[in-house]
Order: C-alpha cells, then structure tokens, then sequence
C-alpha cells in the first residue's frame, strides 16, 4: 500500500474500524457516524489496481453527512495484494469474484457482529470503474439496496470491450471470452432489473472507460424504469474533460463537485436529513 493513503484523516481515524468480514474474511474499512445510532451505510467498491483506503476524504464526506461506510479490498487487492490481478487480463476474474462476495458482506455488516448501528433498510452499493461494473451486476438480481452510485464505470461490458466503430469507443487492451463476459455484463440481464436511484458520473473524454458504452447502458436502464415505474430514476452528471489521469482517475478539477453531488445523492435517498459535507477531502 502507498504509504500516503495508509494513514486516515483524523476526523475519519476516530470514527474508522478495519475488519475482516464473512466467511471469506473480506478485508473491509468501516466508518459509522457515531457507532451508536442505526446508520445508513453504502458499500463501496474501489477500481482495479487501487485499495479501500483510497479517497479517504469520500468516506469523510458520508460520514459528516450521516452515513456510513463499508469499502472493501476487491479481489487481488489490498490486503489480499496479488501482483498477477493487478493487470486488465484478469477483470473477470476480479469482477466474478466480487459480485459473489456482496451477500456476504451485507450479512456481515446487518448481523448480530455490529449490533444494529448498519440499518439493514438503508443499504447503498457503489463502485468506481470496475468496482462500479461489480456493483451493476449484482444490482441485476434480487437485492436490498435502496440507491446505488457508479463512476467512471461501464453497464454495457459489451460494449466496452468489444466495440463496433467510433460510436461505441475504442477498441479495450485486452481480449475477453465474450460468453464469459456475457455471464457479468449488466446491459445483458437487465430483463431482472429492479429500479432504484442510480447516479452516474462520468468524463466523456475518458480514456479506458468510454462515455459511449456507460450511455447506452444509462438510456437502456432509464427506459426500464420509466417502464415500470413512470419515472426516471436515473441521475447523471458528466463533463466534457476534467484533467484527470488518462480521464478516468478521479474527476481533476471537478473533483469536489463530483464528491458533493454524490454524497447529496446518498443522504436524500437514504433519507439522513443531513447536507452534502462541504469540501473536506
């Protein structure tokens, strides 16, 4: 781990706990509020090559805006550190994984372990680039989740990585089994879609994660929802270009108003009361 994020700001060291949870023994940073109260909480899901403790400063921002956080060490990452999963040949097999390991940590954090402060009725899944693709998929099939916020990320794994012309992107680094990538692509088992809140950010000029190929997923996830339910639960923002590393680390400059549009989204759909958290981190 980089030694400049293994150490939490203050304010979120005091309220943080790292735990191992499930069977599996995920390796997971836990933030509540206050650890006493019952706490909405969003379990969030980091992209590869990173680890949990990165981007302290979001979890502040739910914390200070009364939610809490479970963000976990994906498959081959962090504290389950395997050089080999580091590299983009082995997505699916992160990705597989992951999606199999959210039951267990939504058992872990709602049983008996914390006694009640994770409110089991308000539970939000999110993700950033693969871990956001992780979070889609699961979102395919029954589920407690309440909301749910991707960025930078891809429901149409089809589109990302077997693109057909400039409309749908650039070809991706690697070669995947394409029935394999069928089995975890969300845009692909969308017919059990249940719809919630979605928010989507995004830069359009991002280099590894096409804006095209989120679009299509965003518009078919939209027509979903106002099918079933008259309305349009998606949300998103997006900007032309944001200075980021290769588009796709973060939003550069937009950074802050990323952070604050997502943690407004989570405390008015998880029902806080509380606002967005300001600037901090």
């Amino acid at each position: 781990m980089i030694e400049r994020f293994a150490k939490l700001p203050r304010a979120l060291e005091a309220q943080a706990r790292t735990v191992r949870l499930g069977e599996s023994e995920i390796p997971a940073l836990l933030v509540h509020p206050d650890w006493e109260s019952p706490a909405p909480v969003v379990i969030w899901l980091h992209g590869r090559t990173a680890h949990k403790e990165l981007d302290a400063g979001r979890y502040l921002r739910w914390m200070r805006a009364g939610v809490g956080a479970c963000a976990i060490d994906l498959p081959g990452h962090g504290q389950r550190f395997d050089q080999t999963a580091q590299q983009p040949d082995r997505t699916l097999d992160t990705l597989e994984q992951l999606v199999n390991e959210i039951d267990q940590i939504v058992s872990a954090l709602t049983g008996p372990e914390f006694g009640g402060v994770f409110d089991a009725s308000r539970l939000a899944i999110g993700g950033m680039s693969a871990g956001g693709m992780g979070a889609m998929r699961r979102l395919c099939d029954g589920h407690p989740f309440v909301c749910a916020v991707v960025e930078g990320s891809c429901g149409s794994l089809d589109d990302l990585y077997f693109p057909q012309g400039q409309a749908r992107g650039t070809p991706w680094m690697v070669e995947h089994d394409r029935e394999r990538v069928a089995r975890l692509d969300p845009m692909q088992h969308l017919d059990t879609w249940r719809p919630i809140p979605l928010l989507v950010l995004h830069s359009q000029a991002d280099e590894m994660v096409p804006w095209p190929a989120q679009q299509k997923f965003v518009e078919a996830v939209r027509e979903r929802s106002r099918t079933i339910t008259g309305e349009d639960l998606v949300e998103v923002t997006t900007w032309p270009e944001t200075g980021a590393p290769s588009e796709h680390l973060g939003f550069g400059r937009f950074s802050n108003d990323a952070k604050n549009i997502q943690t407004e989204f989570l405390a008015r759909h998880l029902e806080t009361g509380e606002s967005s958290g300001g600037s901090e981190g």
